[in-house]
C-alpha cells in the first residue's frame, strides 16, 4: 500500500525525540534519523565512513578545512561518528521495539563518497580508479554489516537501505571541480558507475535488505539505476523530466518502487495547513500516475512519499508538519485507489 517516510537527515541533535516523532508520524516506513547539526560525523558522509573504516581502517577518514580527507588509522572524528550512529539506532530500537514492517536505514553511495573524500595528495578520490573500487568494495561489506545490525535490534522487522547518491549526476557529466578548484576531473565511465552501484546494492541484499538510490537532481540518471537494479528511486517529484518519468516508470513496471517526493522540505510562506500540504502533494501523485497511464489502485503498493529532500535545514515545527502533511497525503492517495486503511 501506499507509504509515507522522511529522506532521512533532521534538525536538531535529540535522536531519541525524532524517534519517537518519526514512529508516530511514519509508521508504515519510519527512517533511522540523521542529525549533522551535532557536528563532523553526524553528517551523512562522516557516518558512512565511520562503517567503512570498521571494514578497511585505511579508508578512515578525518576533517580537513575543506571538507574530508583519508586517514591514516580511525581517529577521533571515526570514533565519534560510529557512537553517533549508535546512538541514532538505540533511538530507532527503542521507539519502534516489536515492529514488524519496513524500516529504513541510510548511507551514502560510492560515488558521492568518491566526490566528497580527498586521497592524501589532496585530490578527491574520485579521480583514482582504485581509490573508486575500494570504496565500492568497502561499502558493500559496510552495507551487509549495517543491515545485519538493525536486524539484530528490530528482529522482527524488514530493512530498507537507501543509498544518497547527490554527487553522482554531477560525477558521471565531468563537472566534479579539483583540488585547485579551476578544474573538473574527467567524466566517470557509465558502466563503471553502473558496475559500482550495483555492487554496493547487491551488499545490502545479501543481508535481505531492499536496496535503492536517493537522488533529487534535476539530471538524475533513472534508467542508469534501473540497470544497476536498484529496487527503488527516490527523487523530488518536482525535477523529473519526461526521459526520467519513462525509467521510473520502467522500475514500477517491473515491481519496483517510486519514492516521489511532494512536501516542500523548507516551511512554504505562507505556511499552510496541513490539510492543504497534503491536498496538493496527493494531487501531485495523482496526477505523476496519470501521466504514467498508471490507475492509483494498480500502483499503490508501490507508492512511497517523501519530503522533497533532506529536512536538517527545517525548523522542527515545520518538519512535523511535514511528516503530518506526508502521513494525511498517503491516506488521501489509498482514498483514491480504494485502498482500505490499516491499523498501525
Amino acid at each position: 500500500m501506499t507509504s509515507a517516510t522522511g529522506v532521512g537527515s533532521l534538525p536538531g541533535t535529540d535522536s531519541h525525540e525524532w524517534s519517537r516523532t518519526i514512529a508516530g508520524e511514519l509508521p508504515d516506513l519510519p527512517h533511522v534519523p540523521e542529525l549533522p547539526a551535532r557536528g563532523p560525523g553526524a553528517d551523512t558522509i562522516g557516518r558512512t565512513a565511520s562503517l567503512l573504516a570498521q571494514v578497511a581502517p585505511d579508508l578512515a577518514v578525518d576533517t580537513t578545512p575543506s571538507g574530508w580527507r583519508f586517514a591514516d588509522a580511525p581517529g577521533r572524528v571515526m570514533a565519534r561518528a560510529a557512537s553517533w550512529l549508535s546512538e541514532d539506532l538505540d533511538g530507532v530500537e527503542e521507539a519502534l521495539a516489536g515492529t514488524t514492517g519496513p524500516v529504513k536505514g541510510q548511507l551514502v553511495g560510492p560515488w558521492t563518497l568518491a566526490a566528497s573524500i580527498e586521497t592524501r595528495n589532496g585530490e578527491r578520490a574520485i579521480r583514482d580508479a582504485g581509490a573508486c573500487r575500494d570504496l565500492a568494495e568497502a561499502l558493500a561489506v559496510a552495507a551487509d554489516r549495517h543491515v545485519r545490525e538493525i536486524q539484530r535490534r528490530l528482529p522482527r522487522a524488514s530493512v530498507v537501505l537507501q543509498f544518497d547518491e547527490p554527487a553522482l549526476p554531477t560525477a558521471l557529466a565531468g563537472g566534479v571541480s579539483t583540488a585547485s578548484g579551476i578544474a573538473t576531473y574527467r567524466a566517470v565511465d557509465v558502466q563503471r558507475a553502473e558496475s559500482y552501484l550495483r555492487m554496493a546494492m547487491d551488499g545490502a541484499r545479501a543481508a535481505g535488505a531492499s536496496p535503492g538510490i536517493h537522488c533529487r537532481e534535476s539530471r538524475t540518471p533513472v534508467e542508469l539505476l534501473r540497470r544497476a537494479g536498484a529496487d527503488f528511486v527516490s527523487i523530488d517529484l518536482t525535477v523529473l523530466d519526461g526521459s526520467q518519468e519513462e525509467a521510473l516508470g520502467r522500475i514500477m513496471d517491473q515491481g519496483g518502487h517510486a519514492y516521489l517526493g511532494v512536501v516542500p522540505a523548507l516551511a512554504p510562506s505562507p505556511v499552510l495547513p496541513v490539510r492543504s500540504v497534503a491536498e496538493r502533494a496527493a494531487q501531485r501523485v495523482l496526477d505523476q500516475c496519470s501521466r504514467w497511464g498508471f490507475t492509483p489502485e494498480s500502483v499503490h503498493d508501490r507508492l512511497v512519499l517523501t519530503p522533497q529532500c533532506g529536512l536538517a535545514g527545517a525548523d522542527p515545527v515545520w518538519v512535523r508538519a511535514a511528516y503530518s502533511s506526508l502521513r494525511e497525503a498517503v491516506r488521501l492517495v489509498r482514498e483514491d485507489a480504494e485502498v482500505p486503511e490499516e491499523s498501525s
